[in-house]
């Protein structure tokens, strides 16, 4: 296979950020990060209104519709001036994208270990609903993997591979942009996004868009679409 090199390595790197983290705990190297990252964004809260509210209204439910707007845009800036079979296959590359995306969010469930967000786990720090009285979300029960992070990195990743650096780069910077709200507000530690999610995405994504499998399955989907789709 000729990128089975690549595929380990994916997958070494994946096994390593979670064993990593199972070991440490709550008490070693990934949790001082954790640590240290939460209270950073969390003393300010009751500091700054402007900083305050920027936070609440990024965290707002509605606030994820421009995280998948700005996925959208850039999906279509490779879109448009393409040729019709061409746009017919970025369809199928689409809606093999959201299918990996609901089947890594059920695989993630599976992961053996779980926890509950800072705001959930520290004494005596600042909740954004609380100060704000704002529909936001600022705790999860059952914060990792970072769902959101990980639907962010599967776009990321199916924008590399198929069209290549600079989307891969641009993809990324959406990744950090849009997942750093949930980490600002205590909803995620920072390892439920870059450790969790980035795991998880190594992991299944190596398997499946570095073998021929991502390419049968657009073809399969692309034979079942009309053929004069965005032909005139």
């Amino acid at each position: 296979m000729q990128n089975l090199t690549k595929i380990i390595l994916f997958n070494l790197i994946g096994i390593a950020l979670l064993v990593s983290y199972q070991l440490t705990g709550h008490s070693g190297f990934w949790f001082h990060i954790d640590s240290m990252v939460f209270h950073f964004f969390n003393a300010p809260l009751d500091k700054s209104t402007l900083y305050l509210y920027f936070v609440a209204i990024t965290n707002h439910r509605l606030f994820d519709v421009i995280s998948f707007a700005a996925m959208g845009l850039l999906y279509l800036t490779y879109f448009r001036g393409q040729s019709c079979s061409e746009k017919r296959h970025m369809i199928c590359i689409g809606i093999t994208m959201l299918l990996m995306a609901i089947i890594i969010k059920q695989l993630g469930r599976f992961i053996p270990f779980d926890h509950a967000s800072p705001t959930l786990f520290f004494d005596h720090i600042h909740r954004v609903s609380q100060l704000t009285h704002f529909g936001t979300k600022d705790a999860s029960s059952d914060s990792f993997p970072g769902d959101h992070g990980m639907m962010l990195m599967i776009f990321t990743a199916f924008m590399g591979r198929y069209f290549g650096r600079n989307a891969f780069i641009k993809a990324a910077m959406i990744v950090i942009i849009f997942s750093l709200p949930r980490i600002m507000a205590g909803a995620h530690w920072f390892t439920d996004v870059y450790v969790g999610s980035l795991a998880i995405v190594c992991i299944v994504l190596s398997w499946f868009l570095l073998t021929p499998f991502s390419d049968y399955i657009i073809s399969r989907i692309e034979h079942c679409l009309p053929k004069n789709i965005f032909c005139k």
